[in-house]
């Protein structure tokens, strides 16, 4: 059977990028590697959009039969599932293959806490799906008594939504009996129209939130998303309403996708309308390298969005937490480089004021030439947030003459040491520490923006008081220096943090300290989410040294007999030392607290579950994880 040019180009497509987007396992040069095949496969997808509708129709084939394989590449392959493919599904709105890229990812990724959320929403499902049962009933009496045809259901979520809803309601002092809106509610009916006056009726019939509503229809999400949501109060709780027609509920299940259903016969391209980041990536091939290629796509494309409007009321889609200056740099380059100030819904702005949804933004322009500041680049400011106006930036700086690069590092590093109150030493020693050969490359690259002042001060800053010597983790442990590594810092003193106690496994960032050296702390420490001098975090990873680490652990079980016994007996078996144990009890419910020493993440996952066998335990948690009960 003859398929045609078209399909042979799809599947030589899939084909190539299957041998790209392999997953590569092991230490740092094969994670590099990897970045590089993610980077080399999106911007293969910007050529023909179809080929990444295969590649995540065989990513879910490949989720749904992950249990086979190895423990290292389940964990690898749904680490990348969550961080890379199930953001891809929903950025072209194919929610129907993100929520299950999300839920299969969550279940291998945190065993514990999905089955945990899973038995959670089973002991309350009755009662829930009772509550909008009767809201159904209610609304569907009130649409046909206007006359509304329409299709009311109930609309549940899922097991990962879930799980990020508890984490943010944990944050707020909330526990799962809080949570009322698992569950809500979608109106579909024929016609536009017909979503408005089902909206009115749903307003008349419930008292609405006003901060909750979201007019999609009027103004799509740019994967092509439109629906009407609205959140009221029914029977003293929140309830959530989504109102839609058919089409757009297709669209909204399987993307731009569903367009294709209708368009046969379309001109080439014409489908892929509304996917205005995929020339993004093939900008980007050209301008910056694998690692950065991939923080730009996290940041730029897989990020929350916010949806902002021009003066003409064109819609414009950026990262959450964007700014006047990403803005313009998003309509075109030379109005970022010309910027000059703002104005956001008919107010005057400061260029680092961060957008929100519905704001209606006007960029003011200076007359003539103009280049970008040098300190829109400094984060501490925080003047930028997406990656495309870094890279629009620095790219300025770049094209400028080396000799003026070279008078424009040498007064911006002058007015930033100035303002620290550090003294510079000689240029001979610290351009080295920086990869640079001598001091007019080092001036050179502060002034076309590739090296930030702020990354200099902190380098000087922990030199100051760094002895050379083996790393003291905990007050009884000393961790050899190989086991932490500073990327692009050189040897440097490193210290595990007590707060969050992150293991060989945890994903880990350091934090540049006053003359103590780096402090390793995991990602999702509060600590790191909530630190203010983002200038201050730096890029560290594990090292090849195998050794026992510090960590703590808490175990909430039914008091009874032999159930420290029961517990010790299942950690020595796993070959875990025990340090420290202490003891409390509340209200028949002993919470026991050990201290261990632990080879790292994985061995701690294993203990964890097998702990959780024991008869009457409730919880175990790590320190520094969010307490969801059983």
């Amino acid at each position: 059977m003859n398929f045609g040019d078209e399909v042979a180009k799809l599947v030589w497509g899939t084909t190539k990028l299957s041998r790209l987007s392999k997953p590569v396992y092991g230490g740092a040069a094969k994670r590099e590697l990897q970045v590089e095949n993610l980077r080399k496969m999106l911007v293969a997808t910007a050529e023909d959009l179809r080929v990444i509708y295969i590649k995540l129709a065989d990513r879910l084939h490949n989720m749904r039969t992950l249990g086979v394989l190895p423990r290292g590449k389940r964990l690898a392959i749904a680490q990348e599932t969550l961080e890379i493919y199930a953001p891809l599904a929903h950025r072209l709105g194919i929610r129907s293959v993100k929520w299950q890229l999300e839920d299969l990812a969550f279940r291998y990724l945190e065993p514990r806490q999905y089955h945990r959320v899973a038995r959670l929403v089973a002991s309350k499902r009755e009662e829930r799906e009772g509550f909008v049962n009767e809201a159904i009933h209610a609304l569907s009496e009130e649409l046909n008594k206007a006359g509304v045809e329409a299709a009311v259901s109930g609309r549940p979520k899922h097991v990962y939504s879930i799980y990020r809803k508890m984490g943010k309601y944990a944050s707020q002092g909330k526990d799962f009996g809080d949570i009322y809106d698992l569950f809500g509610v979608r109106i579909l009916v024929n016609s536009v129209s017909d979503c408005y006056k089902a909206l009115g009726i749903v307003h008349s019939f419930w008292h609405p939130l006003p901060e909750e509503f979201n007019d999609f229809i009027a103004n799509p999400k740019g994967n092509g998303y439109q629906s009407l949501h609205t959140t009221v109060i029914y029977r003293g709780r929140p309830l959530e309403v989504q109102v839609r027609t058919y089409e757009m509920d297709q669209i909204a299940e399987h993307g731009l996708a569903a367009h294709w259903h209708y368009k046969e016969g379309k001109k080439e391209g014409e489908s892929f309308k509304g996917v205005d980041w995929l020339p993004q990536l093939v900008e980007w091939r050209d301008e910056v390298d694998s690692k950065e290629f991939m923080e730009s796509v996290k940041t730029d494309i897989l990020a929350e969005q916010v949806f902002v409007f021009t003066p003409k009321g064109e819609i414009k889609e950026l990262s959450k937490g964007a700014t006047p200056l990403d803005f313009a740099f998003r309509i075109h380059t030379d109005m970022g480089y010309r910027c000059m100030g703002a104005k956001v819904n008919g107010r005057l702005v400061p260029l680092n004021y961060n957008l929100n949804n519905g704001d209606v933004v006007e960029i003011i322009v200076a007359k003539g030439e103009k280049g970008p500041s040098l300190d829109w680049l400094n984060p501490e400011l925080g003047y930028v947030k997406t990656s495309h106006a870094r890279a629009k930036i620095r790219q300025w700086f770049k094209k400028q003459d080396k000799a003026q690069s070279i008078e424009v590092g040498k007064q911006f590093l002058e007015r930033e040491l100035k303002k620290s109150g550090v003294t510079l030493p000689s240029v001979d020693e610290v351009a080295p520490l920086f990869g640079f050969k001598n001091g007019d490359d080092f001036f050179a690259a502060i002034g076309s923006g590739s090296l930030n002042p702020s990354q200099i001060i902190a380098r000087l800053t922990v030199s100051e008081e760094q002895p050379e010597e083996l790393v003291e983790v905990h007050p009884s442990r000393k961790v050899s220096s190989a086991s932490i590594k500073v990327l692009g810092m050189g040897n440097l003193v490193t210290n595990l943090a007590n707060c969050c106690h992150p293991l060989p496994g945890d994903k880990v960032l350091g934090y540049i300290t006053q003359g103590r050296g780096i402090t390793v702390h995991r990602r999702d420490c509060p600590n790191i989410i909530n630190e203010v001098e983002k200038e201050r975090l730096i890029e560290v990873d594990w090292g090849d040294v195998e050794q026992t680490y510090p960590v703590a652990i808490q175990v909430d079980a039914g008091d009874r007999v032999g159930l420290v016994r029961d517990i010790s007996a299942i950690i020595a078996s796993e070959g875990v030392n025990i340090t420290d144990v202490n003891m409390a009890d509340h209200d028949d419910i002993t919470s026991l607290k050990f201290s261990l020493e632990v080879m790292g993440a994985a061995q701690l996952g294993n203990l964890i579950s097998k702990i959780y066998s024991i008869w009457g335990v409730i919880n175990v948690r790590r320190k520094g994880e969010v307490n969801v009960q059983r």
